[in-house]
């Protein structure tokens, strides 16, 4: 065995809390069976940009700086693969998520990040514009712009995205080709850091119908199941309705998504172990964020901080986690990276200093937390985007033009607005956070929004006046997985 162990993360991108894992994906199950599971682990923010800038920084989003308004993560702050890749590791990953790339600044301390939508590596997007534009008013436009660069690269990226790429599942399969091709290929000592994100679970859920028809009520069609609308925007505005039984389809087919996830995590560890790297690896398999389908009136993963958004799915498995059993210790996402650097044994004391998680590996002396944060530092997408997507919007849709910051201990929750509105919740009895009770426990949600200020006074937080500019490509992607500009 190395002296440092490789490090797998494998991102389910909008996987809901642990007991969907446990109900719908046997692979990750035994994994956490295995290993370790955390039973009470908690995005710090509700959707990907600013959820992977905290696993990938230690820092909550208000830190990083990279949310809605200044959808980049800056250099201020180090990143796991930078850390890892001066401490001497390998480091490769592939992105499913057009956020989790170089342009918004995930490339750092990657010696590649590879796009699954690409079939031959490139900077820039441009395919997504060759293949979802389609009017003859843009096509001259676009023909301009993959001439002026590497014409045969682009062409060859084009067809391969239109008709090769997603046609099994939303790019899961064809990460786990990259990777298998990457630890065939690799003629290196050093240990190596992988990461991948996989977007399977997000909207829209298009399971293939081997996956859909284990989880579809008997009396449900396919092919009607696949035909709901899954717009979550027009739902929110009123104009869609589903009733309870569509929205049991609905999950029926997310939980399809998770099951064929589960199985690429069967390969990815085949593909381990036929690399003779199995042992040698600790996997990590976590949800960045949640999902809403038909939660607090919502679909989607936008503009509240409840559960159904935050807690999330966290396993790992490998070297010091064998047998750690079921954890429920509340673990936030800003716990990853020095828990990683642990398992390493990477010091990086000065990226340390600016963590504010803390390793949660088995031999670290960090006491069990009693009270972590979440964040919602802005709309996405703005009601100025939502007007532009659905036309006018109803009066009660504009409550959700403010910012959210949460605290919650293991027996309650409080979430703050920018708009003054206060919640508390007593989450361990009503866990589906259900009934507010601010004014009937008024000295409870007194101490936990002091503490919520208290711990805002403790740090820095980024200065991210000046926007970021979003290419066209970048923007049509997007707004494919539902985020309006």
């Amino acid at each position: 065995m190395r002296d440092s162990p490789n490090i797998a993360v494998v991102v389910m991108d909008t996987a809901r809390d642990s007991d969907v894992i446990s109900s719908t994906a046997p692979t990750i199950s035994e994994l956490g069976e295995a290993g370790t599971r955390f039973s009470r682990a908690f995005s710090a923010a509700p959707w990907t940009l600013p959820s992977h800038g905290s696993m990938f920084t230690g820092c909550y989003p208000s830190k990083h700086g990279a949310y809605s308004g200044h959808e980049h993560l800056d250099g201020a702050l180090p990143t796991l693969p930078e850390l890892l890749g001066d401490a001497g590791y390998e480091t490769f990953g592939v992105t499913n998520n057009t956020w989790i790339t170089d342009e918004f600044g995930f490339g750092r301390g990657f010696e590649q990040l590879r796009k699954a939508w690409q079939l031959l590596p490139g900077d820039g997007n441009m395919l997504w514009e060759m293949v979802q534009v389609q009017d003859e008013e843009n096509s001259q436009g676009l023909l301009e712009r993959a001439l002026s660069g590497n014409p045969i690269r682009n062409a060859v990226n084009a067809a391969y995205a239109r008709f090769a790429y997603a046609r099994r599942d939303s790019g899961a399969d064809r990460t786990t080709d990259l990777i298998d091709d990457w630890l065939g290929g690799r003629n290196d000592d050093r240990p190596f850091f992988l990461f991948a994100n996989c977007i399977e679970p997000h909207l829209e859920y298009e399971p293939a119908r081997e996956y859909a028809e284990t989880f579809l009520p008997d009396d449900v069609d396919y092919a009607d199941a696949t035909a709901l609308e899954q717009d979550p925007w027009e739902y929110l505005v009123g104009n869609v309705n589903h009733s309870s039984e569509e929205f049991d389809v609905l999950r029926a087919l997310y939980r399809a998504e998770i099951a064929s996830l589960d199985d690429q995590v069967a390969e990815l560890r085949d593909a381990l172990v036929d690399a003779g790297e199995w042992e040698d690896t600790i996997l990590v398999v976590v949800g960045d964020h949640g999902e809403n389908i038909g939660d607090h009136g919502m679909m989607d993963h936008q503009y509240c901080l409840y559960d159904t958004l935050l807690h999330v799915p966290l396993v790992i498995h490998g070297p010091g986690f064998e047998d750690g059993g079921e954890v429920d210790d509340l673990t936030s996402l800003v716990d990853l990276a020095p828990t990683l650097l642990d398992a390493a044994g990477v010091d990086a004391p000065d990226a340390r200093e600016e963590f504010q998680g803390h390793s949660v590996h088995p031999d670290a002396d960090a006491e069990s937390r009693e009270e972590l944060y979440a964040e919602y530092m802005k709309p996405q997408p703005t009601m100025a985007a939502l007007e532009r997507q659905v036309g006018e919007l109803p009066e009660y849709v504009y409550r959700f033009d403010r910012s959210l910051r949460a605290v919650r201990t293991k027996e309650y929750k409080f979430i703050r607005g920018s708009d003054g509105t206060r919640e508390l919740y007593h989450v361990a009895e009503d866990s589906a956070e259900r009934s507010s009770l601010e004014n009937e426990r008024p000295e409870v949600a007194t101490e936990l929004e002091e503490r919520l200020d208290e711990w805002l006074d403790s740090f820095e937080r980024a200065e991210t006046s000046e926007g970021v500019d979003i290419s066209g490509a970048q923007r049509e992607q997007l707004e494919e997985l539902g985020y309006l500009q």
